[in-house]
């Protein structure tokens, strides 16, 4: 029977089989769930029925630890209130009130206000996206600024952004990869908050966007898109431009006139529970508070105003919200369902002690300057490859992590070359979703988008590989 406690390259097989599933079919959730199978039927002397049937109990065993629930919950009730806001024309009366008060007059003003919409909407990537695009579309078409660029803007500003964030959802589920990774539970928050100095990508990213914006950097197919945006061509003549049809869409008219603070006020009430939720949950093994307990409460609150605010208004009665709710809560159902896999594949291998075999390898033939930017650029390779940085941490997070701690190494870096790389793989994808969600959002061709914005990414990758290699130095 395989020995857990002497891990061997046995204990390599079944995240090398999710990656390669993963590059094969390009289905995250039958990777992961394919190097579950393995890695139980590993631990249980190659038995593979025994395997399944662990398999299945250890992705149900997810469920028994209070903070995944908690994770996986929130994931569900931030898409009841994604709709909700969308329902309720939220939206388009910010973009009413913008107009009114003549905030944005000219093409960079408009640009400003979808890199600002990014950075400061950093609760969950989608809301970000879907949100900066639909505000900010009907400005770039007046002001012939290309949706390529509009594309650009808020898929830069999104996911870069919201993994810099401990308090939001991608916070909530790297702890619980933190903490199925073997961190103990009280150190995780420290650890993720330190690894936010080393995500050198997301900082490239992100200022890289900025810099485009202020000082006109526009070069390769971004170039010609502006041009051709000037003349008053919104798309180029062969374009699909992708539609909104998402289940998260507002398919019809709200009710009630369209007003701007009904997409504000849950947005502010769901941030400003945030630090609240946090000091309320705290405990001597845990003074930062219960991020998971602090992001569920914080987005029920939000979404308890959205509702209210409906109900006062009389927009909508108490079954349609909740109509509307449901089908914003299955709308994120594949997110939850990555989560649960991610939280089941990082015990199992810790039980086959995968980390500790890799530590060993790196020990012999790699330093830090070297180990340190290649799990930048492997967990890169993953994400461009499964379209998903979360799936991509779900695989990377329970390897490095372990290694870096059994090789006597600050984690903090290690971990942030894993979620840098993810962002990176993920933002160059032409199967992420939140690439894809971006082309819908800006209305425009979703081929066009990766093309245009393919330079822009592999110039911020180039300087946060450079970036890690340094620090590998010195560690």
């Amino acid at each position: 029977m395989y020995a857990m406690n002497d891990p061997t390259w046995v204990s390599i097989l079944p995240p090398l089989l999710a990656i390669g599933l993963a590059i094969a079919s390009r289905q995250v959730y039958l990777s992961l769930a394919g190097g579950l199978w393995l890695g139980w039927s590993i631990l249980n002397n190659w038995n593979f029925g025994a395997g399944l049937m662990r398999t299945v109990e250890s992705t149900a065993e997810v469920f028994a630890n209070t903070g995944n629930a908690m994770v996986i919950m929130f994931t569900l009730v931030m898409g009841a209130l994604i709709a909700t806001v969308s329902a309720s024309g939220g939206v388009s009366g910010f973009v009413a009130a913008l107009e009114r008060r003549k905030w944005v007059t000219g093409g960079r003003g408009a640009q400003l206000l979808a890199w600002v919409l990014g950075v400061v909407i950093f609760i969950e990537s989608n809301l970000t996206v879907l949100v900066a695009g639909s505000v900010s579309r009907p400005l770039f078409d007046r002001y012939r600024k290309s949706r390529e660029k509009l594309a650009y803007l808020i898929d830069s500003t999104s996911a870069p952004i919201c993994i810099l964030i401990p308090l939001n959802a991608w916070g909530a589920y790297n702890l619980s990869l933190l903490s199925e990774s073997g961190v103990p539970e009280g150190d995780t928050l420290g650890i993720f908050a330190r690894s936010i100095l080393f995500n050198f990508y997301s900082y490239a990213a992100v200022l890289l966007a900025l810099a485009v914006i202020l000082f006109k950097l526009d070069w390769g197919p971004m170039k010609k898109a502006e041009e051709r945006a000037a003349k008053g061509e919104v798309l180029w003549p062969d374009a699909t431009p992708m539609m909104d049809e998402g289940v998260l869409e507002q398919t019809e008219e709200p009710p009630i006139p369209a007003r701007a603070a009904n997409m504000i006020v849950p947005i502010v009430v769901l941030v400003a529970m945030m630090p609240v939720m946090l000091w309320l949950t705290r405990t001597e093994g845990s003074p930062f508070g219960n991020g998971s307990m602090a992001v569920l409460c914080a987005s029920l609150a939000g979404l308890v105003s959205a509702w209210i605010m409906m109900l006062v208004q009389k927009a909508y009665k108490i079954d349609e919200l909740v109509r509307i709710a449901l089908r914003g809560a299955g709308g994120l159902v594949p997110l939850a369902v990555i989560l649960i896999l991610a939280l089941a594949l990082g015990g199992m291998t810790r039980e086959l002690g995968t980390g500790v075999y890799v530590a060993g390898i790196a020990r012999d033939v790699l330093s830090p300057a070297v180990f340190l930017p290649l799990v930048f650029v492997v967990s890169s390779a993953i994400a461009f490859s499964i379209g998903s940085s979360w799936g991509t941490f779900a695989i990377m997070i329970p390897i490095v992590v372990p290694a870096a701690a059994a090789l006597g190494l600050d984690l903090s870096p290690f971990l942030a070359a894993a979620l840098a790389g993810g962002i990176f793989g993920d933002h160059c994808s032409p199967i992420s979703d939140t690439t894809i969600i971006s082309s819908m959002a800006a209305a425009t061709d979703h081929v066009d988008h990766v093309r245009t914005q393919l330079p822009y990414a592999l110039a911020a990758g180039a300087v946060a590989t450079v970036c890690f290699a340094v620090v590998g130095v010195f560690l």
